[in-house]
């Protein structure tokens, strides 16, 4: 029942903050995952 708790207030605390974090605004997390994508779309060589 404690993580219906938290979940709940952690709703309404977002509810109540004037506006919702922007992606550009989410720090290294978000810039470390983007740059990981980047590099998993680089185009592998064929052998052949």
């Amino acid at each position: 029942m404690a993580g219906k708790t938290r979940f709940i207030k952690s709703v309404v605390a977002g509810s109540k903050s004037d506006a919702p974090a922007m992606p550009w605004e989410r720090g290294a997390r978000r810039k470390a995952f983007i740059a990981k994508r980047k590099v998993q779309a680089v185009p592998l060589k064929n052998a052949a």
